[in-house]
């Protein structure tokens, strides 16, 4: 009879994304109420010195999968191995991270596994024996709650939402052999931003710039940025105009954002925009029309030119902070 919640801790290069503490922590709080245990899942390739790691949040068993084959993450060979450990285990419930790379491996996991899947979701409930998943819809104009059926109860989880707990268990180490098995793609060169940028989707703080910056010279919300221990977004026609690289973008084309503060400048909010970084705790508008729509959303507006309004709140919190 399929029991537990089995987790898949996403790793990069060693370390472990923020999501991942995430899901076992949110494990961790289903398992609990249904009286079960919570097993996590790191596969990668020298990644043993590390797994232990995951028992400080709820996990009562760490299963390792370290496989050369395994180093760069390819969707052929994380589902192939991935598949094998969930009909290993058997498990009640599966979660995942709706990261880039969760996304990816959780849709063809979901299709090996001939079970449904709940993308993105941001809140998870027991009601009797139902999982209930609640999920933003429409570019975030309605959250819809989606009863899961078949086992696994499979969800991805989307990331910077869910409550991060320390919650010591076990967290006994237990390596695993693993097939890879077929793998028709491999990866031929890796090009990886500074190590000192913040992943906005893992983000606490974000500053982003549209088409009012006027140029490609971000540097005065960079600075902003840096004060805040932030890091830098922008629209979709910042990036379209070529200011700043795709991996910037936020909003529906772009990454999908839940920051405790967001701060847009000179971005007008477009609806496409808006469904990116609706989720935010605290959103800030700074743009000189008034009739933005940013500030519909906005908890906090300033009706200013950003290359006024922006150096000046700088100055301030430098002042402050």
């Amino acid at each position: 009879m399929a029991q537990g919640v089995l987790i898949f801790a996403e790793q990069v290069d060693g370390n472990f994304r923020k999501v991942a503490y995430e899901a076992v922590s949110e494990g961790r709080r289903q398992a609990d109420t249904l009286g079960e245990a919570v097993t996590a899942v790191v596969l990668g390739s020298g990644v043993d010195g590390i797994a232990g790691e995951l028992g400080k949040y709820g996990a009562d068993k760490i299963l390792v999968g370290d496989d050369p084959a395994l180093a760069d993450y390819t969707t052929d060979a994380y589902t192939n191995v991935l598949f094998d450990i969930v009909k290993d285990n058997d498990p009640g419930i599966l979660l995942l991270g709706a990261s880039s790379q969760g996304k990816d491996l959780s849709a063809r996991l979901a299709a090996r596994l001939g079970v449904g899947l709940a993308m993105d979701c941001i809140a998870l409930k027991l009601d009797g024996e139902k999982l209930i998943a609640t999920r933003p819809v429409y570019g975030g104009k309605v959250l819809a709650e989606v009863a899961l059926e078949g086992i696994p109860r499979m969800i991805a989880i989307r990331p910077n939402v869910m409550e991060i707990v320390e919650v010591t268990k076990a967290g006994d180490v237990e390596k695993i052999d693993v097939n890879p098995g077929a793998v028709k793609t491999r990866v031929m060169e890796k090009r990886l931003e500074a190590a000192s940028k913040i992943d906005l989707t893992e983000a606490d703080v974000i500053v982003s710039g549209g088409r009012g910056m006027g140029g490609p010279d971000f540097s005065v919300i960079e600075e902003l940025a840096e004060v805040l221990g932030g890091t830098i977004g922008a629209s979709r026609s910042a990036v379209d105009e070529g200011w700043r690289p795709h991996s910037d973008q936020v909003g529906q084309t772009g990454k999908v954002v839940s920051p405790n503060l967001y701060i847009a400048c000179g971005i007008s909010g477009a609806i496409q925009h808006l469904a990116g970084m609706g989720s935010s705790k605290y959103v800030v508008a700074i743009n000189k029309d008034p009739e933005a729509p940013i500030f519909k959303k906005a908890d906090y507006g300033i009706v200013e030119d950003l290359f006024d309004a922006v150096p000046a709140i700088t100055a301030e919190l430098k002042k402050r902070l």
